[in-house]
């Protein structure tokens, strides 16, 4: 582990490249230990989530400005994921969850890769996208997978666990293990690919730190944009799996 606790006599540019993995700013509430960087990083990204949702609708034009157009066209994309997996007749209801996946974890993971949080002091720890957390990655999965065992029961009932013994009951145990291994595959795929992106920077941060590090950070926004998309397409995939019935 490289740590840094002040500027005093440090290049600056070794700060903004320390690594810390594992360390934890945590908050008490009772007994319980809660992860403090996860939640301010977190409720940064709501507060401009929600800022530019309130800017982007309170003035509403038939001649709409490009702020609208901007914002129009974000609907219209999250619009189609949503329609796109769980099917024209199913998914309006759907479409707040699957927006809110996406805008969240997207958000996130610009946080992260934007904003030079190392330069903010904390505690214990360090401040970095909260979906580089896996506590905040497997929460995300875990919300998919009661989310489409809702969708599923909710639209059959009871009749919605005979996808198990689908085509055949000799299948039970691995269609049982698929709903495991949905959000396992979901939670550390994110999780991964946004760890492996900050110490990729940080490292090269470390080693070459004026010019090498701007390609790589560029890389790693159209990756962490790639990732959002990946989370909600497939948590809407599953969705629809389960409104449809068991895909082979």
């Amino acid at each position: 582990m490289i740590y840094s606790d002040s500027f005093n006599g440090i290049n600056p540019f070794v700060f903004f490249s320390t690594v810390e993995v594992g360390e934890h700013w945590y908050w008490f509430l009772g007994s319980l230990e809660l992860h403090g960087q996860v939640f301010f990083v977190s409720w940064i990204v709501i507060f401009i989530l929600l800022a530019l949702s309130i800017i982007g609708t309170t003035n509403i034009q038939l001649a709409p400005s490009a702020w609208q157009n901007f914002m129009e066209f974000v609907l219209e994309f999250l619009q189609d994921i949503a329609k796109n997996q769980i099917g024209e007749h199913e998914y309006r209801p759907w479409i707040p969850y699957i927006a809110t996946l996406f805008l969240f974890i997207f958000g996130c993971n610009w946080a992260g890769a934007l904003i030079p949080w190392k330069f903010i002091e904390i505690p214990s720890g360090e401040l970095a996208a909260p979906t580089n957390d896996i506590n905040t990655t497997v929460g995300l999965s875990l919300m998919t997978s009661f989310a489409y065992f809702y969708a599923g029961i909710n639209k059959k009932g009871i009749g919605y666990f005979t996808r198990y013994i689908e085509p055949t009951p000799i299948l039970l145990p691995i269609n049982i293990l698929e709903d495991f291994t949905k959000p396992l595959s979901l939670s550390f795929r994110l999780f991964g690919n946004v760890l492996a992106d900050e110490l990729v920077v940080s490292i090269l941060t470390l080693l070459v730190p004026i010019i090498i590090p701007l390609p790589v950070m560029v890389l790693g926004l159209f990756a962490s944009s790639i990732q959002a998309l990946v989370f909600s397409t497939l948590s809407s995939a599953y969705i629809g799996e389960a409104l449809e019935g068991h895909v082979d």
